[in-house]
């Protein structure tokens, strides 16, 4: 449960962003979306494998530029 504490006198607009800034921090509307629809644990294997491997890529380019 996602609880944001507002201080007296304190604008809602403010209240408001901060509970957006932490339903993307803990990944809630992420999450939910993702069990909207239901993706094969192979797709989800090549999926993650790419991003790994994109990464690396990105890794080794700043290496590379060093």
């Amino acid at each position: 449960m996602i609880i944001v504490p507002i201080k007296e006198g304190e604008n809602i607009d403010k209240a408001l962003k901060k509970l957006k800034r932490k339903f993307e921090k803990t990944g809630t509307v992420k999450e939910l979306r993702e069990r909207q629809k239901f993706t094969k644990p192979s797709v989800v294997k090549r999926m993650t494998r790419l991003k790994a491997v994109y990464i690396q890529q990105l890794i080794q380019g700043q290496e590379d530029n060093k």
